[in-house]
C-alpha cells in the first residue's frame, strides 16, 4: 500500500459512499482508518487523540484539529473523500460575475457559500459546511434553481470573496458611468432649476440608479460616511472607511442637481431650499442589513455639499470586550454599571465611537426590571424596550427640556446623547443625585478633562464628586489585517514614539493579563507594520477603540475639590493604575491588533 504524509488524496480506500444530501458525518472509526492508511498523523499521536476524544466526549476530528495534527481544511477534504462529496478548489475556476452575483456578497461572506457553476436548472455552490441546509434552501428560493452543494476550503472562499470586491467595483463603476452619460445628454449644465424641475430630475431613472448605486457601494465598502462635494467642473464622491477619507469616484457636474434633489426627496427635505443648511434621514435595506442614513446638506460656493452618515442598525449585540475594553478598565466599567445612581461619562472628539460605547452599556443594562429612557440628537440605533426621544431644537425641544420631562417618566436609567450646555449638565447631575443612573457623552480630549469641562459649565465640584462614577476617554484606531509584518524595537526606536514609562505600563498590563510570558522583555515583544494586500489596500481592516477608564475614587474626589485641573486628576488616576489611551494603544500594538503609527495618529488628533 502506498502512503503519503502530505496529501489526503493519496490514501487508497474502498470506493467512496454516495453522499446522502443533508448528512455529512464521518465516524471516528472511519476517520481513524483513513488517517492510518494515509499516514497523515503518527500512530502514537493518533492513539492519544482517540483517548482524548473519548475523555472529552468530542469527535476525533475536532481533537486532531485543536492539537494542530491536521488543519480544518484537511479534515474537510478527508470528510469529502470518505463520504463521496465532490471537493472543489475555486482557485481553478474563472467564475463569471453573473454567476458569482447570484449569491449577494454579504450572504456569501456570512455563510461561506459561493456560486461557481450554473447549468440548465441547477447551480453548483461551494461551501465550508454542506450540512448548512438553511443556506442551501435560501439560495434555492432566491435563484429558483436546484442547488448542488460541493465542499471547499477556507483559501478558496477567501479567494472568491476578493473576486466579489473586484466585480462589485466594476459593476458599480459601469452602472454609474452609463447612467451619468444619460444625464449629460438630458441636462447639459442646467443649474437654475425650479422645484418642479428638481422633482422631475429626482424621479429620473438615471439619477435614481446613480444614487442607489452610490449608497449600495458605500455599504459594501464598509464606509461610515459618504461625502458628495460639488467642484468647479465635476462632482467628487468620497467615502470615509475605517476613519480615513478615500476618493471613490468623480461624476459630471451636470449630475449634481439631480443627485442632491434625489437625496432631498429620500430624506424628506425641501427641494427648492438651497441657501440654508438642512438635516434629515432615511433608511435602506440590503440583502444583509438595514442601514439608516443621516443626511446633512450645506450650501457651498460651487453648490450644495452633502454628507451622509451610515448607521448600521446593530445597536444590540456588541460587547465591551469587542469594543476593546480589557483587564482593569473592563472591571471598572462593569463595577460602575452595577450602580443604581450616579453619572457615567464617555469623552472624546466627534467620530471616536462614543455613541457605540453608550449603546453597548445600555444593552448590558437593558433588563426587564428596569425602565430606560433616552433623549438623543439624533437617535442613531433603535433598541428594543428602550424609550428613545429625538430632540428638535427648532420647536424648543432641547436636551435640557427633554431631560426635564424624562425625569417625570419614572426612569431607572437615563441616557442623554450629549452634555453640551450649562442647563443640560446641571439637570444630568441633579438626575444622578435623585436616584437615577445617567449615561452621557461630553466633548473633551481626555477622561480627566471632563471634570474641568463640567465645572466650566457651572456644575459645582462638590456635586461632581457626589455623582460621577466613571469617565471613559476614547479614540478609534484601525485594526491591522492578518497579513502584518512583525518587528522588534529597541530603546532608541521606542523613544521616538513615547516615553519609557508609557511602554513600561503597557508591558506590565500585558504581563498582568498573561498575554506575554514572564521571560519576554520590551526588546523582544513583537510590534507590527501594516502589509497591503488586495483585500486590505493599506494593510488595515475595520477599527477598534483605545480607552482610558477613570474611576472616581476617594483620592480623586479630594483632588477634584482641591485642584480641579485635568493634569492633577490624571496624575492621581495613573497612580491608582489607570491605563491612559496612549498606553492602551501601545498594549494593543504589542498584541498585534494595531500599529504604533496608527496609535500615534489617533492620539495626536
Amino acid at each position: 500500500m502506498s502512503r503519503s504524509k502530505n496529501s489526503v488524496h493519496c490514501a487508497r480506500r474502498e470506493a467512496p459512499r454516495v453522499y446522502n444530501e443533508g448528512h455529512m458525518h464521518v465516524s471516528d472509526e472511519e476517520l481513524k482508518e483513513f488517517i492510518i492508511d494515509s499516514g497523515l498523523v503518527a500512530k502514537k499521536d493518533l492513539d492519544a487523540a482517540v483517548v482524548e476524544a473519548k475523555k472529552r466526549n468530542q469527535s476525533l476530528g475536532d481533537i486532531l484539529v485543536s492539537q494542530g495534527a491536521i488543519t480544518e481544511d484537511a479534515l474537510r477534504r478527508i470528510q469529502a473523500y470518505v463520504l463521496g462529496i465532490a471537493f472543489v478548489n475555486l482557485k481553478e475556476y474563472k467564475i463569471p460575475p453573473e454567476i458569482l452575483s447570484l449569491i449577494p456578497e454579504p450572504i456569501a461572506r456570512t455563510h461561506n457559500i459561493i456560486a461557481y457553476k450554473k447549468d440548465a436548472g441547477t447551480l453548483e455552490v461551494a461551501m465550508l459546511d454542506v450540512e448548512d441546509l438553511a443556506s442551501i434552501e435560501a439560495v434555492g428560493k432566491k435563484t429558483g434553481l436546484k442547488i448542488i452543494p460541493r465542499l471547499t476550503d477556507t483559501e478558496s472562499i477567501k479567494n472568491a470573496l476578493l473576486r466579489y470586491q473586484k466585480s462589485l467595483k466594476d459593476e458599480f463603476g459601469d452602472i454609474i458611468s452609463t447612467e451619468a452619460g444619460k444625464i449629460r445628454a438630458v441636462n447639459e449644465g442646467g443649474t437654475d432649476l425650479s422645484g418642479d424641475d428638481l422633482k422631475k430630475m429626482a424621479e429620473d431613472l438615471p439619477i435614481v440608479r446613480i444614487v442607489d448605486t452610490l449608497l449600495r457601494h458605500a455599504i459594501v465598502q464598509g464606509a461610515s460616511d459618504i461625502h458628495i462635494e460639488p467642484m468647479e467642473e465635476e462632482v467628487l464622491v468620497r467615502y470615509r472607511i475605517d476613519g480615513i477619507l478615500h476618493d471613490a469616484m468623480t461624476l459630471p457636474k451636470a449630475a449634481a442637481a439631480g443627485i442632491i434633489a434625489r437625496i432631498k426627496v429620500l430624506a424628506n427635505l425641501k427641494l427648492d431650499e438651497k441657501r440654508l443648511p438642512q438635516d434629515g434621514r432615511f433608511k435602506m435595506e440590503t440583502e444583509a442589513e438595514r442601514v439608516s442614513f443621516r443626511v446633512s446638506i450645506l450650501p457651498t460656493f460651487f453648490g450644495e455639499k452633502t454628507v451622509m452618515r451610515l448607521l448600521r442598525e446593530t445597536g444590540e449585540g456588541f460587547t465591551l470586550e469587542a469594543l476593546g475594553f480589557h483587564g482593569e478598565n473592563l472591571e471598572r466599567l462593569h463595577h460602575a454599571l452595577k450602580a443604581t445612581t450616579g453619572l457615567i461619562l464617555i469623552s472624546g472628539p466627534t467620530g471616536s465611537g462614543k455613541t457605540t460605547t453608550l449603546y453597548t452599556m445600555l444593552d448590558i443594562l437593558n433588563q426587564p426590571d428596569v425602565n430606560i429612557s433616552t433623549v438623543e440628537d439624533p437617535i442613531e440605533y433603535q433598541m428594543k424596550r428602550v424609550n428613545q426621544t429625538q430632540v428638535n431644537p427648532q420647536i424648543g425641544f432641547t436636551f435640557a427640556s427633554g431631560l426635564r420631562s424624562l425625569v417625570r417618566q419614572d426612569p431607572d436609567i437615563i441616557m442623554v446623547g450629549e452634555i453640551r450646555d450649562n442647563e443640560t449638565a446641571s439637570l444630568a447631575v441633579n438626575a444622578a443625585l435623585t436616584g437615577h443612573l445617567v449615561l452621557s457623552t461630553i466633548h473633551t480630549n481626555s477622561a480627566a478633562g471632563a471634570i474641568p469641562r463640567m465645572i466650566d459649565m457651572g456644575v459645582e465640584p462638590f456635586l461632581l464628586v457626589s455623582t460621577v462614577r466613571v469617565i471613559v476617554g476614547q479614540r478609534l484606531v484601525r485594526r491591522l489585517a492578518d497579513t502584518k509584518e512583525a518587528y522588534t524595537t529597541d530603546a532608541a526606536v521606542r523613544a521616538k514614539v513615547g516615553s519609557d514609562a508609557d511602554f513600561a505600563v503597557a508591558y506590565q498590563a500585558l504581563k498582568d493579563e498573561k498575554i506575554i510570558k514572564s521571560d519576554v522583555t520590551l526588546d523582544t515583544i513583537p510590534f507590527y507594520h501594516p502589509k497591503p494586500t488586495a483585500e486590505a489596500e493599506d494593510g488595515y481592516k475595520s477599527r477598534i477603540g483605545i480607552h482610558e477608564v477613570l474611576a472616581v475614587s476617594s483620592a480623586i474626589r479630594e483632588t477634584i475639590l482641591r485642584a480641579s485641573t485635568s493634569d492633577a486628576i490624571e496624575e492621581q488616576a495613573k497612580k491608582e493604575g489607570m491605563l491612559t489611551m496612549f498606553e492602551d494603544g501601545i498594549y494593543k500594538a504589542a498584541k498585534g491588533v494595531t500599529s504604533l503609527e496608527e496609535v500615534l495618529r489617533a492620539v495626536s488628533e
